[in-house]
């Protein structure tokens, strides 16, 4: 099933993002744990892309995996910024073949060295040659508080825009921890004439360590409620994993309270985080007893 169907419905949609392994060797214990959460059925399921596109078959494999080991939808991340045409020729086709109907699109991160193959430079030459090259629904990634490497808001948006109008069904967001920067936002986007749907993406902060390396990638603002809450109980490890999981909850529920219909959640491959979430959720995503 393609993503955009599921975006159609007037329903609340959930869903939980997991990650391959680096080696193939932790393969079998990842799948184990994407399928637990695939056993809670969410709405659909995504994969992501390690740098680089290092992790490019594992991904698909365990995209693979949980569609045909639990029924869910998946999305398979796809970069642009380590991959050739022919290179990516190939891996629609392989989609194509298993069954996959949603990719999420993105540049990636820029190797070290600075060098990358010119044939797709952004995700915006990315979804582009998607759409005229599959029938693959494409989803891509957008940031409630700017690229990290655009001078200002506005700048964001205008290649936000040019990104869906190249061929994107919807957005995806880099997580947020206020949600008054995520309604702002949409506002803004809205404003730009950035129609499609967009998905909001929550990280429950189950560690310190987490906040600290998540902040540290994208450049995440922390509201002074959750760095209270990491400050309190971030050297107990179970206590902070309550808290982190309840703080995102209260996000949620904030947000289905103010008309938002899909999230996302990173689960980090974690089935107890998405199952005391859901938990935390069910009647107010028609899932109670």
């Amino acid at each position: 099933m393609k993503i955009r169907t599921i975006l159609e419905r007037e329903s609340v949609s959930l869903s939980f993002e997991v990650f391959p392994p680096k080696q193939a060797e932790g393969f079998d214990s990842v799948e184990r744990a994407a399928l637990s959460i695939a056993s809670l059925k969410p709405d659909f399921m995504s994969v992501t892309y390690g740098a680089g596109g290092t992790t490019a078959g594992l991904t698909l494999e365990l995209t693979d995996g949980i569609q045909k080991g639990s029924g869910v939808p998946a999305i398979a991340h796809l970069t642009c910024v380590g991959t050739s045409r022919q290179e990516l020729d190939r891996m629609l086709e392989e989609y194509r073949r298993r069954g996959i109907e949603t990719v999420l699109a993105l540049r990636g991160d820029i190797p070290r060295s600075g060098e990358r193959k010119k044939d797709f430079l952004y995700a915006e030459d990315l979804v582009r040659y998607i759409k005229a090259h599959s029938k693959l629904c494409i989803g891509a990634a957008c940031y409630p508080e700017g690229h990290v490497e655009s001078q200002n808001k506005h700048e964001d948006l205008f290649y936000l825009r040019r990104k869906v109008n190249a061929g994107c069904d919807f957005l995806t967001t880099q997580m947020f921890f206020d949600n008054n920067i995520f309604y702002n936002f949409l506002y803004r986007a809205r404003e730009a004439g950035i129609l499609v749907p967009v998905i909001a993406g929550i990280m429950p902060i189950t560690n310190a360590k987490q906040l600290s390396r998540s902040v540290t990638l994208s450049g995440t603002g922390v509201p002074e409620r959750l760095r209270a809450i990491v400050d309190r109980f971030g050297e107990d490890p179970v206590a902070m994993e309550q808290a982190g999981i309840i703080y995102a909850s209260e996000q949620i529920i904030d947000l289905v309270a103010n008309g938002i219909r899909h999230i996302h959640v990173y689960s980090m491959n974690k089935p107890q985080v998405a199952r005391r979430i859901l938990q935390n959720l069910s009647c107010i995503l028609g899932r109670g007893q």
